[in-house]
């Protein structure tokens, strides 16, 4: 068992009411962590600890900010081991999915020290005579970014890495479900220099954290939001950062469409939905949620991805190398086998399936489903994917647009020309030509539209998301003015 303790200012502190919470692995049902339940006063520490670092840390060279990001990268890199020690232990994650959260990370860390000689503006031609006029980009103060589970380090490191390089300084609020996992970031970037009260790391049970949310963003301090998680609670927390005219950024809920075309090439699609389908058992916002399949290769396809999936390890990720492992909870196998049993009822057809030991929740492929059947528009977030049929492209197009989501996208075939056209019709913040809908990187700018949110992470995008845009003028001659 790991024991948490809050980070504020640069110490582990228990929480003021000294009150602790634990978090049980999903496999085993024993516990895996005990962590420190913050409330409101802790909230309130965290962020007077970070408002009393940023003068520092703002004025701090780019140069410095750089060397300490990228000391913080190898240091991630190099607790490897210890991050998927703890994800398997509080998300039943695999070690493949873990390895590559800390991989992606530390990728992500390394861009925004790359960012930080690139906070810029630009001159601006005046009508005033002798006016020199330009804009700049300046840090806004406090950070507050609250990140999920699913891909922990990943996500908890994207929600401060930008805007630490921009010379903001962060309060990170952890996720109930993986405390210790969220509190190692913390101890990374405490190792790697940072000073004192940069970096603070609220852990809270499940009853607080809409105190202790309320409270960061109503703290004067806090200037900028960020948030990744589901869309319900995305639209409570755009309503309370509206209440305080504080700026938000949403990546919220996803029910990704991969398009395959009549010319696609079948294997390649195959390769690239079960990726994006199945891994870490479809608890990825980007995740292959619906195949939009052309009737005339539907039923080649359905054949050879039933055969690549079912060929899949499945299985406890303690006990061996698996590509599906444990889900959270057992409340995902109800909400699958719901969204199934629905399909069926309505005269979809199960090509794969099997029963769930506990959490260990196999792979799940249903064919002929329709826009009326529920596991056509929720978001199943598990080892579920669903093929759907069509005509025509314009078909094509209007199923994979009929959803409340737009996160990402994908579409095969091998007329380019034609699959970027059907790309640039669908609406998304990403799509993929030929590629998984599961698809990250560091610099890229990367976000969703409709009900997955708004808002930029990534590159330069992202600078632009936590830095003040001044306007500063400067006379150079004497100024006419009319009286």
């Amino acid at each position: 068992m790991t024991e948490v303790q809050l980070l504020i200012g640069d110490h582990d502190v228990a929480a003021t009411s000294a009150a602790t919470f634990v978090r049980q692995n999903p496999i085993s049902g024993e516990v895996a962590t005990r962590a420190a339940a913050a409330g409101a006063d802790d909230a309130i520490a965290a962020a007077e600890a970070a408002a009393e670092a940023f003068p520092t840390w703002s004025a701090l060279g780019p140069h410095e900010r750089r060397k300490k990001l990228l000391r913080a990268a190898d240091l991630l890199e190099a607790r490897t081991p210890d991050f998927i020690a703890v994800m398997m232990d509080e998300i039943g994650a695999t070690a493949g999915w873990a390895g590559f959260n800390v991989y992606l990370a530390a990728q992500m860390l390394r861009e925004a020290a790359s960012m930080t000689t690139q906070v810029s503006g630009e001159v601006i031609p005046s009508e005033i005579p002798g006016s020199l006029a330009f804009s700049i980009r300046q840090p806004v103060g406090v950070v507050l970014g609250i990140a999920p589970w699913n891909a922990p380090v990943i996500l908890g490191v994207r929600a401060i890495a930008v805007p630490l390089a921009c010379g903001n300084t962060v309060v990170l609020k952890a996720s109930e479900v993986c405390p210790a996992t969220h509190r190692l970031i913390g101890t990374v970037l405490r190792e790697a220099g940072l000073d004192h009260g940069v970096v603070n790391v609220l852990t809270h049970d499940a009853s607080s954290a809409s105190t202790i949310v309320e409270t960061l963003i109503a703290h004067r301090a806090v200037r900028r939001v960020n948030f990744t998680g589901s869309t319900r609670v995305g639209k409570i927390l755009a309503v309370t950062a509206a209440k305080h005219l504080k700026p938000i950024l949403l990546e919220l809920g996803g029910k990704a469409p991969l398009i395959i075309l009549d010319d696609a090439d079948l294997d390649a699609a195959v390769d690239a939905c079960a990726f994006g389908a199945f891994m870490n058992q479809g608890q990825i916002c980007m995740s292959t949620e619906r195949i939009i399949i052309d009737q005339k290769v539907a039923d080649a396809f359905a054949q050879k991805f039933v055969a690549k999936v079912k060929a899949l390890p499945c299985g406890d990720p303690r006990k061996g190398e698996v590509v599906i492992g444990a889900v959270v909870g057992m409340p995902t196998v109800d909400r699958v086998r719901g969204l199934v049993k629905d399909a069926v009822a309505h005269g979809a057809k199960v090509l794969l399936s099997g029963d769930p030991q506990g959490t260990i929740m196999p792979a799940v492929i249903v064919d002929h489903v329709t826009p009326d059947m529920q596991i056509f528009r929720e978001e199943s977030f598990g080892p579920s994917v669903s093929i759907t049929r069509f005509k025509t492209v314009e078909e094509a197009i209007a199923l994979a647009n009929d959803t409340e989501y737009g996160l990402s996208s994908a579409v095969f075939g091998r007329d380019i020309a034609r699959a970027v056209e059907v790309a640039k019709r669908i609406d998304s913040g990403m799509c993929h030509v030929n590629g998984p809908t599961v698809h990250d990187e560091a610099q890229m700018p990367f976000g969703g539209v409709k009900a997955s949110g708004y808002g930029r992470f990534g590159g330069k995008a992202a600078v632009s998301e936590f830095t003040e845009l001044r306007w500063i003028t400067i006379q150079t001659t004497p100024r006419h003015y009319p009286f």
